[in-house]
């Protein structure tokens, strides 16, 4: 048996090689061949040998052991010869070693030239033949050197045939060309290696560089600085420009000019200053990127932008330190302060603290728990942080909060925002700084600080640690299984197990007592067998089978015995029946011998035994059940658990009825409002907001949750949920915990009732109650102050003297032309001044000069636009009728308004005492003496009056066909003609002039002679007619007004008897009442649309006036 002597031969093999390969295998004149050699090895085989052992056998003699023989093999080595093959390297043939080379061998010695190959000489130049030993003179060759050479350049002849050998640098038959541009050389054999468009030395190969280039192979630009041919002209650039290595020209920077030594001229820039700048406000423009350098004060990619609000200086970068609404310059930086306030900042107010007004005599009306100041002039207040409001009582809106309430909370998941600090107050099951992270698994409630109670894989509600139970529990905390006969999530399911069989909690599968089976355990076990699941078989010989839980055997008629195996009556066996049975427990004999044949649930030889605790049944053979709730092994005779209190059913392992527990489950809950009873004891889990043994009180005030064990958090009065804390919070209040007051604009329970307050009244969260802004009166802050008050509460009195108005806000004086002073009364100077300017000691001019020449200023432009007004204005008026009827609408929420055409009557029957006001088509209701029926009517308004027809006919021509409620018209009226002779909405022009005065004499009562007539223009309601197809969308308002005093009062008589109202669907506009007149009216309806100005929203007629920002500039520190 040999084995593998690989490693040692290849040893040996490398050696030898080794030895005798001296030549260089990389030589191509080298060649190789095999030959074998024999080399000593030593191998392996298989030495037999005999081998003796001993075996048992009968040699009593050898100690019952006798000898054997057998051959076995064992491992032995021996040496031998081994052929191997190895590569041989030598010369190939014609060549011979010199050294580690092989050479060419010539078979005669070349006399003047080298051996080149086998048997090849290379000539020396001049010599010739086959040992180059032949020689003639460089012009001749051949025999005797008879013949001329024809070689060109220099180049040699060979003596013996005359062929032209060239010189380096040329080729051709005779030597006359020149290498190509590419080659050079003997024979031009040698590639050149120029570039960039180098020219090649037919000779030598030496580069020839174009301009530009250098290097021995032309390989490298010019160095920096240079350029040109060979790179020895000098570049001019400068300033970092760089010059091209050919031309020379220089490449300059961005911003530079020629040959880069100036830099770009003013408004220009970039690459040879080609662009051009695009600053502006005197920004500086960078000549290399054209960016823009501002100037203090401006900002932009262009300096187009003065500084941002509250910013100032170079690069804006400088906070303003203008306080108080004051405005900052923004290229200094200087403050300009609103009126009533000095300094350098404007920090300080003009009057003492708590006072304002042009004589600070007036008393703050700002609450001041939470006001920093208020306006020296206005009376503004100027909240701290996390307050508003007019009177700075209100809370910031949710949302928001900080200065001004102006900040915005990043509070989340429902959580209250603190409205000074903007802390988050996290809503139960979330914590973080901004509310945003849940409660970990296992903790609920505020902040995540209670820990959940659930069980049994229950999940805790984060919020507030209710439990969510799995499939098959119940309970407050999940503790408890599903009451028998329920199963499921929730318990809600109800088993359909029958005949005692128990439901599995989780799944609903059925576990049968013993003798049944099937899904719902309403099979009997088959004949033959009984017991649990019907395992056991029946062991009866002369039997109707056997009991199916027990196995007891039904014996024929005649037999008797356990088995039904004995013939002998019940304790008798043997010849006859003679003998008498000692077995005990109700078991038998044994009809042969009398053996004890034990009744299910005993042993022993006479039955005297229960069964071993584990086992019950026939001949104790039944292992016991799984009893899952017991305190013992089942019963010796039926296996029968015994359950713990507050479980039932074959396996005990069904929960006692809802309602039930104890023992056997005969004891009654008494747990109420949801508690749950638990069957074991009976004990409650009250459910949250409950406490005590039956779960009958409720949480004391103050708190909540399971067992009572949290702290309410609600405030103002809220009510809290003895469920789950949630705050139920009371009229005005809102928030998580009842914290923030209604929104602005709404008030009452849930903040659902929206205010009705006007011109920027405040809305008393609670009650809806205004707060009237000053100059304003009235339940909803809907009336200025009448003439000759101001103020809060116009309760203050005007002072202002010669008959000048008195601001209904300020109380500052309007003087008359001629008039000026704070009280307007100090006779005016010599320039006129115009007329319902505005004179105070506290506006100060710069000079007289300049004060003078913009009054003459500004008395030409009104002059002139005076002049143009009243030119417009009799224009318009031309065509007009003596009397103008108007349009308004009645403020409700009502989606169809009602409106009103009234008609004018002559202004020779106004009452002298009436109240006018410039505008000829406005005056004020005189308060006189009327019915009690229709007194305390504000503002000339008449409720349920019946003085006007009722126009509910769609027809142009025939909706004044009938007077409701009030009469016929005269019989003369006339329904026929053009339709321009019908006035606006059909009604004939030549009745306008009297129907209201006749209405008026035919009334059951008499009204008052000023109720009307003390009115040029009293408003009435009606409905839009259908024929009106467009609907204003800006507002549920239009308001008619003088161009003159936009603010005139005037008097409304809308009509609010169900019987009296005109009922249309569209609302009118001015479009729609000129389309009815096609254009071509001269009747009172017909007005100008200057007369009805879109100018309001929050209703159209109400004109707020602008509210002030008075929110501080930003400083340094809230920056």
């Amino acid at each position: 048996m040999m084995s593998s002597c690989g490693p040692l031969l290849l040893a040996v093999s490398c050696c030898l090689v080794a030895l005798t390969s001296s030549l260089n295998l990389d030589d191509p004149n080298v060649c190789s061949h095999w030959e074998s050699y024999s080399v000593t090895v030593q191998e392996t085989y298989a030495h037999p040998f005999d081998q003796i052992y001993y075996t048992s056998c009968t040699d009593i003699l050898n100690w019952f052991k006798c000898t054997q023989h057998r051959v076995s093999y064992r491992t032995a080595y021996r040496r031998g010869e081994k052929t191997m093959h190895r590569r041989k390297s030598q010369c190939c043939p014609g060549f011979y070693e010199s050294g580690d080379i092989c050479v060419p061998h010539c078979a005669e010695k070349c006399v003047h030239g080298r051996c080149v190959a086998p048997n090849t000489c290379q000539c020396e130049p001049g010599w010739g033949g086959a040992d180059c030993s032949s020689a003639c003179d460089r012009d001749h060759w051949g025999p005797h050197c008879s013949s001329r050479c024809q070689c060109k350049n220099e180049a040699l002849c060979n003596p013996i045939t005359g062929a032209c050998i060239c010189a380096p640098g040329y080729h051709g038959w005779r030597c006359e060309d020149l290498c190509d541009h590419s080659t050079y050389g003997n024979n031009c054999q040698q590639k050149c290696l120029c570039q960039n468009n180098a020219t090649c030395h037919h000779i030598t190969g030496e580069c020839v560089c174009s301009p530009g280039y250098t290097g021995a192979f032309c390989e490298d630009l010019c160095p920096p600085g240079k350029h040109g041919q060979q790179c020895e002209e000098r570049c001019p650039c400068q300033n970092g420009g760089v010059c091209h290595h050919v031309t020379g020209e220089c490449s300059c920077p961005a911003g530079w000019g020629m040959v880069c030594g100036q830099p770009c001229p003013t408004g220009r820039f970039g690459k040879n200053c080609s662009q051009e700048c695009q600053c502006h406000n005197g920004g500086i423009c960078s000549p290399s990127t054209g960016q823009c350098v501002c100037s203090s004060g401006y900002t932009g990619e262009r300096c187009q932008d003065q500084c941002q609000v509250g910013t100032y200086g170079i690069g804006c970068s400088q906070a303003c330190r203008c306080v108080n609404g004051a405005q900052c310059y923004h290229v200094s930086g200087a403050c300009l302060c609103e009126q009533g306030y000095t300094g350098e900042s404007c920090e300080e107010r003009i009057c003492p603290d708590g006072q304002y007004g042009l004589k600070c005599d007036r008393k703050c009306p700002c609450n001041t728990n939470n006001t920093r100041s208020c306006h020296p002039m206005s009376g503004e207040c100027s909240c701290q942080s996390g307050w508003s409001g007019l009177y700075c009582n209100e809370t910031c809106a949710p949302g928001f909060y900080g200065e001004a309430c102006q900040e915005v909370c990043r509070c989340q998941n429902g959580a209250d925002c603190h409205s000074v600090s903007g802390e988050c107050i996290c809503a139960p099951g979330y914590k973080g700084s901004d509310c945003a992270i849940a409660c970990p698994p296992g903790t609920y409630g505020i902040n995540c600080t209670s820990l959940c109670s659930c069980k049994n894989g229950a999940i805790c509600s984060p919020i507030d640690g209710s439990c969510s139970c799995q499939a098959g529990w119940h309970g407050v905390d999940c503790s408890i299984n599903c009451p028998s006969g329920t199963w499921g999530l929730g318990c809600n399911l109800s088993c359909v197990c029958g005949n005692g069989g128990a439901c599995n909690a989780l799944d609903g599968k059925c576990t049968c007592t013993p003798g049944w089976r099937g899904d719902r355990c309403d099979q009997h076990c088959q004949d033959g067998t009984y017991g649990l699941d019907c395992r056991e078989r029946c062991d009866c010989s002369h039997a109707d089978g056997c009991h199916p839980s027990t196995g007891h055997c039904r014996c024929l008629a005649g037999w008797t015995g356990i088995h039904c195996d004995s013939v002998c009556a019940e304790g008798r066996w043997g010849p006859n029946c003679s003998l008498s049975c000692n077995c005990k427990n109700s078991a038998s004999c044994s009809p042969d011998e009398g053996a004890c044949e034990c009744a299910p649930g005993f042993r022993g030889t006479t039955c005297q035994h229960i069964c071993s605790p584990g086992v019950f049944g026939h001949r104790c053979s039944q292992a016991c059940p799984h009893c899952v709730h017991s305190n013992g092994p089942c019963h010796h005779v039926t296996g029968q658990c015994e359950c713990l209190p507050g479980f039932k059913g074959a396996l005990c392992n069904e929960v006692c009825p809802s309602g039930k527990f104890g023992k056997n489950c005969g004891g009654s809950c008494t747990c109420t409002n949801n508690g749950t009873c638990s069957p074991m004891d009976g004990s409650c889990q009250c459910y949250p907001g409950w406490i005590g043994s039956d779960c009958s009180q409720p949480c004391p005030p103050g708190q909540w949750g399971p067992n009572c064990i949290h702290t309410c958090n609600c405030h103002n009065g809220a009510f809290c949920s003895a469920y789950d804390g949630e705050c139920k919070c009371t009229a005005g209040w809102t928030g998580l915990y009842c914290t923030q007051r209604c929104p602005l604009g709404f008030y009452g329970k849930d903040c659902v009732q929206a205010c009705q307050c006007e011109n920027g009244a405040d809305c008393n969260h609670i009650s809806g109650q205004c707060t009237c802004r000053t100059g304003f009166m009235g339940r909803h802050c809907e009336t200025k102050c009448p003439a000759g008050s101001y103020g809060y509460g116009c309760r203050q009195v005007c002072d202002c003297l010669n008959n000048s108005t008195c601001d209904h806000m300020t109380g500052t004086c309007y003087c008359n032309p001629g008039w000026k002073g704070t009280r307007c009364d100090q006779a005016g100077g010599n320039i006129a001044e115009s007329p319902n300017s505005l004179t105070s000691a506290a506006l100060p001019m710069d000079s007289y000069q300049i004060g003078a020449i913009t009054g003459i200023i500004i008395l030409v432009l009104l002059v002139l636009i005076l002049l143009l007004l009243f030119i417009i204005y009799r224009k318009k008026q031309k065509g007009k009728e003596s009397s103008m009827p108007s349009v308004t609408y009645t403020p409700t929420m009502r989606a169809n308004t009602d409106y009103a055409i009234a008609e004018s009557l002559p202004q020779t029957e106004v009452l002298p005492n009436s109240n006018y006001f410039s505008n000829p088509s406005y005056h004020t209701l005189t308060q006189c003496s009327s019915p009690p029926h229709i007194n305390n009517i504000p503002y000339g308004k008449m409720n349920n009056n019946q003085l006007f027809v009722n126009l509910k006919n769609t027809e142009p021509r025939k909706r004044l066909s009938l007077l409701d409620h009030t009469g016929t018209l005269p019989a003369d009226w006339k329904q026929g003609g053009s339709f321009s002779e019908l006035g606006a909405y059909g009604v004939d022009r030549r009745y306008m002039g009297k129907s209201l005065r006749d209405l008026v004499k035919s009334l059951p009562y008499h009204a008052s002679s000023c109720s009307l007539n003390s009115s040029e223009n009293p408003y009435a309601t009606i409905k839009d007619p259908p024929l009106l197809l467009t609907k204003s969308t800006e507002c549920g308002y239009v308001e008619m007004k003088s161009p003159a005093h936009r603010d005139s009062p005037y008097a409304e008589i809308h009509s609010s008897s169900p019987a009296n109202k005109n009922v249309y669907e569209v609302e009118p506009t001015i479009s729609s009442v000129q389309a009815l007149t096609n254009n071509n009216c001269n009747g009172p309806f017909c007005q100008d649309p200057y007369d009805l100005p879109k100018n309001s929203h929050i209703p159209c007629h109400y004109d707020l006036l602008p509210t002030r920002d008075s929110s501080p500039s930003p400083t340094e520190d809230s920056k």
